[in-house]
């Protein structure tokens, strides 16, 4: 019973991490991130598993990320400018960050 238990468990966090997969890529897509980035290519600015590796462990991270997807930035990963996203909620941009921090 409780290998079954324990299957059931793993098969829902297996289900809502893709889920939440999913919904990171959605809104990726949505805000028009894609135009400039891919998962895991480089497009005009860097992969975002690429992203991920550069920042993994750096508790400040998040915030820095979140702050220069609202503002906008140039210098880290080229001279290409990313421009503001004023347009994406906090809440949004928040969702966005984690979603690319946690690729591995």
């Amino acid at each position: 019973m409780k290998g079954i238990t324990a299957l059931l468990a793993l098969a829902t966090m297996t289900t809502a991490g893709i889920a939440w997969a999913d919904a990171g890529e959605d809104m990726l897509k949505k805000d028009g991130c894609t135009a400039c980035h891919a998962i895991d290519k480089k497009v005009i600015g860097p992969a975002y598993k690429e992203v991920a590796a550069k920042y993994r462990g750096d508790a400040k991270a998040a915030a820095m990320l979140q702050e220069k997807v609202k503002k906008g930035g140039s210098g880290v990963w080229g001279q290409v400018p990313m421009p503001p996203n004023s347009q994406i909620s906090d809440a949004d941009i928040k969702t966005l960050v984690a979603y690319i921090l946690a690729l591995k």
